[in-house]
């Protein structure tokens, strides 16, 4: 298919075979071929004015229009030659300055020179590339944010990572490509079904997503309230009953539909040559019936099929949540980050990490840490006044909050409480006791 970027457009059929990070140049018809290694031929002259004060931008300072520039490119010269003409034919090139002389060539070659280079699909790119064109789509997550986001959360092969992100499906690449197909990932989303649009770009292969499951938000409080419905999965004789039911009531009226017809051929035929063509015609009209009939067995059992491993999938996915035991939690939302932290830090194990990104820094985000800490989720308190963020992230890149999963004990979680308020402060922070007697 044609593929354009960049008001570029081409076919991607001679890339085949390639390696990545080969270097193609467009040719006539939007053909690919392997840019050979020329150097680079310098113009005839360098001469060059001391100033551009007196070059004015009047637009007739080039002799080639833009049909004569087309006719050049139906002719097959290259976009080299283009630029080398487009100089030659220029005015004013001679008496610019050098700079303006190598922005000038720059400038033509990017929009003659149409080069292209196919590289490997990674993180970096992805992030890179949706950050810069379609940044609300991955709630604005930078680059850098995402990886301190791995990094803290710790994500490794043979983990088993609970992702809940709505960034059109990079950070769950993101993990993916660090884990390398080894482990368990169980994606959560909200709405019908999770968006993978950037996770598809990444070109993993198929042993990849045979380890990550899916389980929607809205189930997650029937899971941990022990009401979630596990019922029964639905053999494949029923499916066959289904698909046969389904298959008698499409049988009975097509022969209703057959009956009709004989009905009305036989009342209007009145010669024996109109009898023979209706009694073809009614062959054709059975033949298509016979057809449609067997299209729609198919599609009726296809779509059990698919219904009944959804749920077969779904339950798996129930039963490793129920587990409890799962080594780290990546949030990327937009939805607000704590009802959504405190649902899913319930199927971590302890000592694990979480990671939560949002773009937004509002008053409830900030204060998440402090309920984490009171319901005994994480091991860092955080002061008034006395946070700061990581000195390697940008600004404008979102907020990060991480910490580490911890189990209290209860008996001993009053003692200690206590026995921290009781701890006495430096000496330089003390209050002063006034003296009664003054």
């Amino acid at each position: 298919r044609k593929i354009i970027f960049e008001k570029q457009w081409f076919y991607l059929d001679n890339a085949i075979g390639h390696i990545y990070g080969t270097t193609f140049e467009v040719t006539g018809g939007g053909n690919l071929q392997p840019k050979q290694e020329v150097e680079e031929t310098t113009t005839e002259t360098k001469e060059a004015g001391t100033d551009n004060r007196n070059i004015v931008d009047d637009g007739k300072s080039q002799k080639l229009t833009h049909d004569d520039i087309q006719a050049l490119k139906d002719k097959g010269i290259k976009g080299q030659e283009i630029v080398q003409q487009l100089i030659e034919n220029s005015t004013t090139f001679r008496d610019k300055t050098e700079f303006a002389q190598d922005k000038y060539i720059k400038k033509k070659k990017k929009k003659y020179e149409a080069i292209i280079t196919i590289v490997k699909p990674s993180t970096r790119i992805l992030s890179t590339m949706y950050y810069a064109r379609e940044p609300g789509k991955i709630n604005h997550l930078r680059y850098d944010t995402l990886a301190q986001m791995l990094t803290l959360g710790n994500i490794r092969a043979g983990n088993k990572m609970i992702v809940m992100e709505t960034c059109a499906g990079l950070v769950l690449g993101a993990v993916m490509e660090r884990m390398g197909g080894y482990g368990t990932i169980i994606q959560m989303y909200p709405g019908g079904g999770p968006v993978r649009a950037a996770t598809s770009c990444f070109g993993f292969p198929k042993r990849f997503f045979d380890h990550l499951h899916e389980f929607p938000l809205s189930k997650v409080d029937s899971l941990l309230s022990g009401t979630f419905s596990t019922e029964s999965l639905p053999s494949e004789p029923e499916d066959n009953a289904l698909v046969e039911e389904e298959s008698n009531r499409l049988t009975d009226e097509k022969q209703t539909s057959l009956q009709e017809i004989e009905e009305e051929s036989a009342t209007e035929a009145a010669m024996e040559i109109n009898q023979t063509e209706e009694q073809e015609t009614m062959d054709v009209n059975a033949e298509d019936a016979e057809f449609k009939e067997n299209k729609e067995k198919e599609n009726v059992r296809e779509k059990q099929k698919k219904k009944w491993e959804r749920r077969k999938k779904l339950i798996e996915t129930a039963t490793l949540l129920r587990e409890k035991n799962a080594d780290g939690l990546i949030v990327a939302s937009k939805f607000h980050p704590t009802p959504l932290v405190l649902s899913l830090l319930e199927f971590v194990a302890p000592s694990r990490p979480f990671v939560v990104y949002c773009q937004y820094k509002e008053s409830e985000f900030l204060q998440m840490l402090g309920v984490l800490f009171v319901l005994g989720f994480v091991v860092l308190k955080v002061l008034p006044d006395r946070s700061h963020p990581k000195l390697t992230m940008s600004g404008g890149g979102g907020y990060l909050l991480s910490g580490i999963t911890v189990v209290l004990d209860k008996g001993k979680s009053d003692s200690s409480n206590s026995e921290a308020l009781k701890v006495e402060e430096p000496s330089s922070k003390r209050c002063k006791v006034q003296d009664p007697h003054c």
